[in-house]
């Protein structure tokens, strides 16, 4: 099985200089522009996420970094797989780097909100939530060698269910992983409402697995009639081992998103902030940890990314959902 991918192939040093210049502090809602950001935050040049305080007192420059993945499988498969790249970051930024093990997307998100967390990759569905609550700045994903990337959403079951098509799936139980999660709630909400007029509760059962690997197990044991999931982390399920593809059966596949986006809180110095962004720049990926878990699934480089471009598309789903940013 392949992941469908798109090709982006602009050099990722380029956004060096460009990432350290940002905007004063708030003064007036006529200086500070801010669209769907939260109100502690400006959006001058309108890039769409929060620029830095030019306040050095309002500026924070840790001793320790503390970074962060997204909670989709085992975090202690993570911590061994960014062990090489956070002791690159701990030489690049001369900082003590920890990582730091999240159970859910919420709980990630009010770890940078609250000043807890300082860089982190977050998933495809929570980067809008990231950026407009917890000033987050993502400017770089995971890309194969010749720059593609991407990954799709699945609706998949098991062999012998009884369902053969997204319709099928009528009175039966669909999993979902998290309300925050693009390929595990929101895009396939959106499209099961759009394409099939099939509405949770009212069509189907739905539930909620709270991770993506727990969704795909949950589909390969039976406990699920059918699960939305992502299928780059599937595609890791399996190449581990964790799963048999003759397990599972894919019965609907999306559109190409945008995988999780790498970046750091707004607040950092901005001479902190360039360091961090050249610590993913500089790494070199052979005969590390982190492609040993990420050739998996194709992947073996750092990429700029835009929020504004390559998630305009997410955005466009959650406008469909009629998903808020606010902070709660």
């Amino acid at each position: 099985m392949s992941v469908r991918k798109l090709s982006f192939a602009a050099p990722l040093a380029g956004l060096l200089a460009a990432l350290i210049f940002f905007a004063a502090a708030p003064a007036s809602a006529e200086d500070c522009p801010r669209g769907t950001l939260d109100e502690r935050f400006c959006d001058r040049d309108g890039d769409l996420v929060a620029d830095a305080p030019t306040d050095p007192s309002q500026q924070v420059d840790p001793d320790t970094l503390v970074f962060a993945y997204t909670p989709v499988e085992d975090p202690a498969v993570y911590r061994e797989a960014w062990a090489d790249f956070l002791t690159h970051m701990e030489k690049v930024t001369g900082k003590k780097v920890q990582f730091f093990p999240v159970q859910s997307n919420a709980a990630q998100i009010e770890a940078m909100r609250s000043g807890r967390l300082h860089v982190a990759g977050f998933n495809t569905g929570s980067n809008p939530l990231a950026v407009n609550c917890a000033g987050f700045v993502p400017f770089t994903i995971m890309a194969a060698p010749d720059g593609s990337f991407g990954y799709e959403m699945e609706i998949i079951t098991y062999p012998g269910s009884g369902i053969e098509k997204v319709e099928d799936i009528k009175g039966r139980t669909l999993a979902f992983t998290a309300p925050t999660s693009n390929s595990g709630f929101k895009a396939p909400s959106a499209l099961l409402k759009a394409d099939f007029n099939m509405i949770a509760d009212r069509d189907f059962t739905p539930a909620f697995s709270g991770k993506h690997d727990n969704s795909v197990l949950g589909v390969a044991n039976k406990d699920y009639d059918a699960a939305s999931i992502a299928n780059s982390v599937k595609l890791r399920m399996i190449k581990r081992e964790v799963v048999k593809e003759s397990d599972l059966k894919i019965i609907y596949t999306s559109q190409t998103f945008p995988t999780t986006g790498y970046g750091y809180v707004n607040n950092l110095k901005p001479e902190l902030a360039q360091k961090i962004v050249e610590s993913f720049t500089s790494f070199n990926w052979e005969g590390t940890s982190l492609k040993k878990e990420f050739e998996k699934n194709g992947e073996g480089q750092f990429i700029p990314i835009t929020y504004k471009g390559h998630w305009e598309v997410i955005r466009k789903i959650d406008a469909a959902n009629d998903v808020s940013y606010a902070c709660k």
